[in-house]
């Protein structure tokens, strides 16, 4: 099934709570299937349009079986499976478009569905032009003092070579934020803005790691 435009979407979305995890439109993200309920998940999604909607988890809401949801996801395909020996699945999901949940379905399945709204996120089934209007040296400077303050490694040779979009999304899914700031940075309206507030989560925690180290001046 290929998704050009929104009528090609359902309707309904099988959801995969996952705390901390974030799925962006073009973004990537690979997935250790084990819960049986997710298994049948995939199964289904296999057998029709290979669609699954990303969501985080709400902090301290719902069960621990079945937590209350962010109000906004992230819809991605399955471009790739595999099984393993002990009968796990190895999956990549391609992410496709955001969407609302306007509704949680019954539960008839051993998994969660919702109804899903995707006329606000139009946008994300285009490729963003415009990579230039972020600002890229405020950017990889305030990455720079992040990952000085928290002891991190950077490949700055594939920083500087990475496309707008890519490295956005790319500082934004590895960065460890908490959950609500990662769920900040996936419903901020376009990569313009998702990159303004990812450089002022970066300098706020930065300033965060440099007070715990001692550093701040």
């Amino acid at each position: 099934m290929s998704v050009r435009k929104l009528s090609d979407l359902p309707a309904t979305l099988p959801i995969f709570p996952l705390g901390g995890a974030l799925l962006f439109p073009r973004g990537q993200m690979p997935l250790n299937i084990f819960e049986p309920r997710y298994l049948n998940m995939v199964d289904d999604a296999m057998r029709a349009d290979r669609l699954i909607g990303m969501v985080q988890p709400r902090p301290l809401s719902g069960s621990a079986d079945k937590p209350a949801v962010q109000p906004v996801g992230c819809v991605g395909k399955i471009t790739s499976f595999a099984e393993t020996e002990d009968g796990r699945y190895l999956i990549t999901l391609n992410g496709l478009i955001r969407f609302r949940i306007t509704r949680e379905l019954e539960m008839r399945l051993p998994y969660r569905q919702v109804e899903a709204d995707f006329s606000a996120f139009a946008a994300d089934l285009t490729t963003p032009s415009g990579g230039n209007q972020i600002d890229r040296p405020r950017l990889l400077k305030a990455l720079k003092r992040y990952a000085e303050g928290h002891g991190f490694q950077i490949d700055w040779t594939a920083v500087d070579s990475a496309e707008p979009e890519p490295l956005v999304n790319a500082i934004a899914t590895l960065c460890p934020f908490d959950p609500l700031e990662k769920q900040g940075l996936l419903e901020a309206p376009g990569l313009d803005s998702r990159c303004a507030t990812l450089i002022a989560l970066l300098e706020l925690n930065a300033a965060s790691g440099d007070r715990r180290e001692g550093r701040l001046q």
